[in-house]
């Protein structure tokens, strides 16, 4: 395969906007399937998951191998297509296909515009600078506005969106689009819209046209300078349609320009345009920069530690394992290769674990299809069977040369619920369940609650949580209770920003023979707001007044005893540990001394100083008709919520608002009756901050602690 003719794109998109729809009809056009699939129906070749067909959503992403002969090439690509879900409670799959993939199709509601997922989803682009198109999806529906929705993606987006196309009317009198290189019109005929047909543009668009081709050599004449000195000499003329698609790459790539397109994907308008536009403006696997490995066999400060690895199926041995999936035979684990060229039967050595596995076959895939492959190289994406031990963003490569690519990072659970097994028969059936399902899902966690000895399961969100409980009654049949869903609280310490505070934790046992000591002093402060996700720990020792070997066993200890909760019994964050002093024994120092010693410092800074509760915040967007914003304003007031604007788009107005998740339970119901079922809403986590006190009392006496919350003065 000529890896200048392939694609690896996601569809990626706020939900409801169209991105299953738009990947049916990819699939349809490219000849993939011979019945373009339907959502209502559930027909669809990417959602194929009973929970999907049954809700309508994507709730795990899909990947599919599709061809497509370009017509502006005359050569036949094969586009790797991964279709992502658009709820932000499955934000993982979208973070982890964008780890992996060259460039993205966004897809755009007609009549929205931008929307809240649609930003964040823009922002794991962004992070992983994947290059993108967009796509004006719904060109039919009643109130869409192209010009609106591009509008949208510069105020929003903070982007430099370049339409290569308009549409040939809009909402009910959308027939097709207006192609600003070629200068024609396309309709859609035939079964299914098949059939591309080329026409003079309208008279009445054609002045709108110009202007918008003009606008779009304009940016074109920003990233290349052969079109700008033909710009500067006023010889327009002379631009030619491949320079422009040439530049609208090269701008596309380098991220200074989005390509944009329109169409409507359920009324079979313009798809075919948006797989061509993939061809013509996203990379191939040679266009993105050389990956990043580093080198194992070399310390971590050594700066030649640090690989820039081509896409060179001769090059060394470097995969990445992005997702998955456990079936009834094994596991099925999704590889992106980055280097070198994987076969069946290989064997591959996982850093992490330091372990080997062996690749028993090895596939493409289509959805929940496969085709059997013997090998595959550097720039493709594939699935194996017989890997059993790899996790998501682990490092599959040569045991000689071994190399971790950079890991893939998801955000924190916020929302928790207690599952139980009914009977003793149904325990071990709930065991295996929950460690399938956090292994494939990696926002997925499970622990034992110390307290009441309940299995907790926490997840992004209510939607998140409830399709788990359905998938361990359903797909796993497994007879469980589960309670109500909770809020992942944590605790920060009652420290102000600056202010230090030193404890100091000893433990000393000896009663006959071999005693066991270990002693540590600790300098306790608070982090800055922007990482109360983390906890930090820094040795400051100096003359060896605790040895090299244990100060491991200090950090162990600041680290389980944070974990294990604070003085309400929630994972302690944004605290910095630093070791400053201590002593040891010649004889009896051990390890779990220290790390006990580490646990009684802290302790001891909790009971002198408390803890502050800590709950997670909430983005949240309503869209309601402007006679309901009055009542809806209303109501995520007595919610607590910040509004943090408002905005009007036609008839609707925009409210974003900050609100506390405990708060938001239930608000599906309650923004539907204040509005004559005409608003809805999206959420999405934003950050963590101090609850009030009262608030914080009423966490504290539910949690049945007194806790100790007031500020301590600083102990130099």
């Amino acid at each position: 395969m000529d890896l200048k003719y392939l694609r690896n794109i996601g569809i990626c998109a706020h939900i409801d906007a169209g991105k299953t729809t738009t990947t049916e009809r990819i699939l349809y056009y490219t000849g993939m399937v011979h019945r373009p699939g339907d959502i209502d129906d559930g027909t669809t070749v990417t959602d194929y998951l009973k929970e999907e067909r049954e809700r309508g959503i994507t709730i795990v992403s899909a990947a599919v191998t599709t061809f497509w002969d370009d017509p502006v090439t005359k050569v036949k690509h094969t586009i790797n297509v991964i279709d992502t879900p658009g709820h932000v409670d499955f934000t993982a799959e979208v973070e982890r296909s964008l780890r992996v993939l060259d460039g993205a199709v966004v897809v755009f509601d007609g009549k929205e515009g931008v929307e809240a997922q649609s930003e964040t989803v823009w922002r794991q682009a962004d992070k992983y600078r994947v290059p993108r198109i967009a796509y004006i999806n719904k060109m039919d529906k009643i109130g869409a506005s192209f010009r609106k929705s591009v509008e949208s993606m510069v105020r929003r987006l903070s982007t430099n969106p370049v339409p290569i196309q308009l549409p040939w009317g809009e909402e009910v009198e959308f027939k097709g689009i207006i192609d600003l290189i070629e200068m024609k019109a396309h309709s859609f005929e035939g079964e299914n819209g098949k059939e591309v047909v080329e026409h003079p543009i309208p008279a009445n668009l054609l002045e709108e046209a110009k202007t918008a081709r003009a606008f779009m050599i304009e940016k074109c004449a920003d990233v290349d300078d052969v079109i700008a000195d033909l710009l500067l000499n006023d010889q327009l003329a002379k631009v030619d349609n491949a320079m422009i698609r040439a530049a609208l790459r090269k701008g596309c790539i380098s991220f200074k320009l989005v390509p944009v397109v329109c169409g409507s994907a359920y009324r079979y308008k313009g798809v075919q345009d948006v797989v061509t536009a993939v061809c013509s403006f996203l990379p191939s696997p040679l266009d993105v920069p050389p990956t990043e490995a580093r080198d194992l066999k070399k310390p971590d400060d050594d700066p030649t530690a640090i690989l820039k690895l081509p896409c060179d199926d001769k090059g060394p041995v470097a995969i990445m394992a992005f997702k998955t999936v456990s079936e009834q035979h094994g596991e099925l684990t999704y590889l992106r290769i980055y280097s070198g060229t994987l076969t069946n039967g290989m064997s591959v050595f996982n850093p992490r674990l330091r372990k080997r596995e062996r690749v028993t076959r090895l596939f493409r895939m289509f959805a929940n299809e496969r085709e059997t492959l013997e090998s595959a190289g550097a720039g493709d994406i594939v699935a194996v069977v017989g890997l059993n031990y790899a996790y998501t963003g682990d490092t599959l490569t040569d045991e000689d040369k071994p190399l971790a690519l950079g890991a893939i990072t998801f955000p924190e659970t916020v929302i928790s619920m207690s599952i139980e097994p009914k009977s003793n028969a149904d325990r071990e059936k709930l065991a295996v369940a929950l460690q399938k399902m956090a292994k494939n899902d990696p926002t997925f966690r499970v622990r034992m609650d110390p307290e009441t000895q309940q299995t907790v399961i926490s997840g992004m969100g209510e939607l998140h949580l409830d399709i788990i409980r359905s998938r361990i009654l359903n797909e796993f049949r497994v007879d469980a209770q589960v309670g109500q869903p909770r809020v992942a609280y944590r605790e920060l310490v009652s420290l102000r920003e600056g202010q230090e505070y030193e404890t100091e934790g000893l433990h000393k046992k000896q009663s006959g023979g071999a005693g066991s000591y270990g002693h540590c002093k600790m300098r306790w402060s608070r982090l800055p707001e922007d990482q109360w996700d983390k906890v930090e720990f820094e040795d400051d020792t100096v003359g060896g007044s605790i040895p090299r070997q244990f100060i491991k066993s200090v950090e162990e200890g600041v680290r389980n005893t944070a974990a294990s909760g604070g003085n309400a019994g929630y994972p302690l964050q944004g605290l910095k540990a630093v070791v400053y002093d201590g002593s040891y024994h010649d004889v009896d120092s051990k390890d779990f001394a220290y790390v006990d010693a580490a646990r009684l410092a802290l302790r001891t800074l909790l009971e002198e100083v408390g803890t502050e509760i800590l709950e997670p915040m909430m983005k949240v967007e309503v869209r309601t008709p402007e006679e309901f914003m009055g009542p809806v304003i209303g109501d995520l007031n007595s919610r607590r919520a910040r509004i943090e604007s408002t905005e009007r788009d036609a008839d609707l107005v925009i409210i974003r608002a900050v609100a506390a998740l405990s708060e938001m339970f239930g608000y599906v119901q309650a923004v539907r009756g204040l509005s004559q079922g005409r608003a809805n809403y999206s959420m999405e986590p934003y950050r963590y901050e101090i609850a009030p006190p009262h608030i914080k009392e009423k966490i504290l006496a539910e949690r049945g602690v007194g806790g100790k919350g007031g500020r301590a003065g600083a102990r130099r």
